[in-house]
């Protein structure tokens, strides 16, 4: 049902309901006879006429955007206006149909019939107006929700903007330093690395992918870095079997990864051990990343490009519903747990 029948419905429908009230009324009380129901039927023909010609004059001098304390003086003002014109024109019809009897011969019976119509206006009046207001509050939260979207789409995109290149700049340096000392390795970084950068392009604009493919981005790099640190570095993967039927966003498992590596086993001289471990608990996939080192309390946490950047993505993909910790299992290992829940925090497609 669109505006204008909906409109006409509540229009027709309540003065209706009005009259049909007033003359059951007057049936239960003995007094409905031929001129009252006409009485009756000319306040509902003049009651529609007259509130539409109203709701025109609001439309057009566009009451709706006056502030609500000089509204309600004019809306009483109105009312009275059209509880005159009304009760004068359902007394001129009666005049010329011969049923108007002794009705305004006196002046308070003429008060009395116009302090009885008021409030039949003054209730269209806060009727209507409270419609507007509520459906203006509703197209304000639409617009507020819209151009919150578009705000975070637009960080979204910037903070990707940012990994993408932090990646490969660090993929690069990996590949550098192999060049001279085994270059048969080197080659093979450089194909794992494309591996990733192809699967990185076919992304797109994405908020978030399947588990699966951000799975074979890790898989990509964690070969790569094995190139890189040979027998210093071993890797685990251990998948829960339900993880496939989560969505991730793009990049974020790698660089969790690539923080392990980067800040805890390239310090150590005799290397270590990066693994991965995803569980599924209540309805979340929690990702579970356990590296050789140490997180000295001195070390902030959320320095570097990695870690904010995830922590900002978590934030506005799924406000307080996901989180992220890095702490100290004990003396050898750190963990990061990574929890993402199945929905965004908006409606939004997943892979949109």
């Amino acid at each position: 049902m669109n505006k204008r029948t909906l409109y006409w419905f509540c229009q027709i429908g309540g003065w209706l309901f009005l009259v049909l009230a007033q003359s059951l009324y007057l049936k239960l009380s003995g007094a409905l006879t031929f001129e009252t129901a006409t009485s009756q039927f000319l306040l509902l023909v003049f009651g529609i006429v007259l509130s539409h010609l109203y709701r025109n004059f609001i439309v057009r001098f566009e009451w709706i955007k006056i502030k609500l304390f000089l509204l309600i003086p004019q809306v009483i003002l109105a009312s009275i206006l059209l509880a005159i014109i009304g009760d004068y024109s359902q007394y001129g019809i009666e005049l010329l149909l011969g049923i108007a009897g002794e009705k305004h011969q006196d002046l308070i019976t003429i008060v009395t019939n116009i302090v009885n119509l008021i409030p039949f206006y003054f209730s269209w009046s806060l009727i209507y107006f409270l419609f507007h207001f509520i459906e203006n509050y509703k197209k304000a939260e639409i617009e507020n929700l819209k151009w919150e979207a578009s705000i975070n789409e637009i960080e979204l995109n910037k903070l990707k903007s940012q990994l993408n290149p932090h990646f490969i700049f660090n993929a690069m340096n990996s590949i550098r330093a192999l060049v001279d000392e085994n270059p048969g390795k080197s080659k093979e970084a450089i194909t794992q690395l494309s591996n990733i950068l192809r699967n990185t392009l076919q992304m797109g604009k994405n908020k978030v992918i399947p588990f699966e493919e951000e799975l074979k981005i890790v898989n990509d790099y964690l070969a790569l870095e094995t190139v890189r640190y040979e027998e210093r570095l071993k890797t685990s993967v251990q998948i829960h079997p339900d993880s496939k039927f989560f969505n991730v966003p793009p990049l974020m498992i790698q660089t969790l990864i690539e923080n392990g590596i980067k800040h805890g086993i390239s310090k150590l001289i005799q290397g270590g051990e990066i693994s991965m471990q995803t569980s599924i608990t209540n309805e979340c996939l929690v990702v579970k990343i356990r590296n050789s080192g140490q997180l000295l309390e001195k070390t902030d946490t959320d320095s570097g490009l990695g870690v904010k950047n995830v922590l900002q993505r978590l934030h506005l993909l799924y406000g307080d519903n996901s989180s992220l910790k890095i702490y100290n299992e004990n003396v050898n290992n750190v963990i990061t747990e990574l929890i993402i829940p199945k929905n965004l925090k908006v409606n939004e497609g997943s892979n949109n």
